[in-house]
Order: C-alpha cells, then structure tokens, then sequence
C-alpha cells in the first residue's frame, strides 16, 4: 500500500519536483536568470548614469569635465543629488557671456588702431624698476649740479 501510494503522489507531482538523482531544472534555470538579471541592472544602472556625461559630450559643453567629475562623484556616493546637478548642467545650455565681451575688446582695438592711437607693432620701451629709496650717489639730471 505504502508502494503504491508513493507512486501516485510521484504521478501527481508537479514538473519542477525532481526525482532523486535527476538534474534541478528549476534550480538552474533561476541561476541562470538572476545572473543574467543581475549583470543587466548593473549595464542599466551604469548606463544610466554615464547619461549626462553622453548628453554633454554630443552636445560639445564647456563644462563636460565638471558635468564628468559629478556623475563619478553620483557613482561612487550613490547620492542622487550629484547626478540630479550633472544632468541639469549637461542639458541648460549656459549664456556665452565671454565671446561678446572678446568682439567688444577686439573691435575697440581695430578702432583705435585705425585711428593711431595703439599699435600694437610698435616696440614698447621696457620700464625701468625704480626703489621705493632714492639712491643718492647717482644725478637724475646733470643740470641739478
């Protein structure tokens, strides 16, 4: 009796008990995915955050090494705000406040140069350093004698 009820129950199991002996499917199959889960939300989560750094990059910004330095610092902190600070700098396109005020400089120096009032190919004499003391054994002027 004992025999035949272990053998109905075998019958009636479900297919991811196994046999004594036999391979674990179930088990392997698991394995297998939550490495392969684990190795793609590592990819995901790396990706995720070397976002900014790609945005700037595409971008060609003026600050990728700062936009750089603070997905590194999100990283290897895990604290959001850095990632948060490096988005918003790789995505707003800051004014180029340097630019107008370098054709400003250089137009000012056309317009003087035009005029004769700079040059810049003219030799410039070199000054002469002078001491906070006089020194008494030289003339500044021959006439004073």
């Amino acid at each position: 009796m004992e025999n035949s009820l272990r053998e109905a129950a075998i019958a009636h199991a479900p297919f991811f008990i196994t046999a004594p002996g036999e391979t674990d499917v179930l088990f392997y199959g698991i394995v297998w995915f939550v490495v392969l889960a684990v190795f793609a939300l590592g990819a995901l989560y790396l990706t995720l955050h070397a976002l900014p750094e790609k945005l700037a990059h595409h971008a060609n910004h003026t600050q990728i090494q700062l936009i750089g330095v603070l997905t590194l610092l999100a990283l290897f902190t895990h604290n959001g705000v850095f990632w948060v600070a490096a988005l918003v700098l790789a995505v707003v396109q800051f004014p180029d406040f340097i630019s107008p005020i370098q054709a400003i400089a250089d137009s000012l120096k056309t317009i003087a140069r035009n005029k004769g009032g700079f040059g810049d190919s003219a030799p410039q004499e070199p000054v002469a350093e002078t001491s906070a003391t006089p020194d008494m054994t030289k003339q500044e002027n021959p006439k004073d004698v």
